[in-house]
């Protein structure tokens, strides 16, 4: 597909490290980025190095310690399946039709998806998913400090709670409150952000889109030039030296997936937002591609991002929003969460 004359008067400017990045090891295997820290993108490498061994508690992405406290991979299956049931009931019925979802993006696309999802919720909990809380972690915390503190927590058994906080409605005392909604954050804010930010992404890089394009295919390359989850951190680790004898003994390991997704070696024309590319190619065997982590250990929550993800971007499509067209730059800052910082969508005239 073309690029429109809209899409060639939109300039993506990525944070200054993240620029530095692309600029000074685009195509390269292997290179040093700290004195403690080895780059990798080249995809046989990545391959070995993610496969020699399982995440540790520390590296996995979502269900890291919480309040020191380990969640096993059996809580964290259990969770994941939880949210996973709440998604499917919310994309059972309909979307409400009378819906506008014009405005900046990401923030419209997450709140939409929080009030969808869990909007039966116990304000404490559907609290939990403001945006503003990123900004920094003892925000956060403290927010969960008030809310399990405050009288009036939810019970087992009442009316209309998600399977979400159902789970939590079941902690009894301050320290497992806490802990309840801090789990409730962990599973659901990444659904919401992840969806939201992606599906920001895909607008940015293509709207308007030919109506013959597939929703899939847009969101499949929207996750190739701005995978949210671009990097992959391992801790040094005696498997790496031997896989490769550039990384040393006391190195950590960054997997960069914002590179492999861009090397032209990999990829024809890399840098153009293509979606027609997917027609033939299979994303979850495609060599460089890891938008939700390796093979070994796919990320828990992509059966639940691609089809919020497409449903979202069908819902936009329809209602016949577009990236406003006064706007010309899109931020993309340094974060765990790659994409574009604000996108205003309007009504196409």
């Amino acid at each position: 597909m073309p690029s429109s004359s809209a899409t060639r008067t939109r300039t993506t400017v990525f944070a200054p490290r993240l620029a530095a990045l692309i600029s000074n090891h685009l195509g390269q295997d292997v290179f040093r980025l700290e004195p403690d820290t080895i780059g990798v993108a080249g995809p046989e490498i990545t391959d070995r190095v993610l496969a020699a061994r399982r995440a540790t508690e520390t590296e996995r992405p979502t269900f890291k310690p919480l309040h020191g406290r380990s969640i096993t991979r059996t809580e964290a299956s259990s969770v994941t399946r939880t949210i996973g049931g709440d998604v499917r009931q919310a994309l059972a019925g309909p979307l409400p039709t009378d819906v506008d979802l014009s405005g900046p993006w990401p923030l419209t696309g997450h709140t939409f998806l929080r009030d969808l999802i869990l909007g039966r919720d116990p304000y404490r909990l559907r609290m939990l998913m403001s945006r503003y809380l990123e900004l920094t972690p003892k925000l956060t915390w403290s927010v969960i400090a008030v809310g399990a503190a405050l009288p009036g927590w939810p019970r087992p058994g009442d009316d209309g709670l998600t399977g979400l906080a159902a789970r939590a409605a079941q902690a009894t005392g301050y320290q497992e409150r806490r802990y309840a909604m801090g789990i409730y954050r962990r599973a659901a804010a990444p659904v919401c952000f992840t969806v939201s930010t992606l599906v920001a992404n895909a607008l940015w890089l293509g709207a308007p889109f030919d109506d013959a394009t597939p929703n899939r295919n847009i969101i499949l390359e929207s996750l190739r030039l701005l995978p949210p989850s671009w990097n992959v951190l391992r801790n040094a680790s005696p498997e790496y030296p031997a896989i490769d004898d550039r990384i040393g003994p006391r190195d950590d390991v960054l997997v960069l997936p914002l590179l492999s997704h861009r090397d032209p070696a990999l990829w024809d024309d890399p840098e153009s937002f293509r979606p027609e590319r997917w027609n033939d190619l299979d994303p979850d065997n495609t060599p460089g591609y890891l938008p939700f982590g390796h093979a070994s250990e796919r990320c828990w929550g992509r059966h639940m991002v691609h089809p919020l993800a497409e449903l979202l971007l069908d819902h936009v499509r329809r209602t016949g929003l577009t990236v406003d067209p006064e706007q010309t730059i899109g931020k993309v800052p340094l974060l765990g969460l790659l994409g574009v910082e604000e996108v205003r969508l309007t009504h196409a005239s």
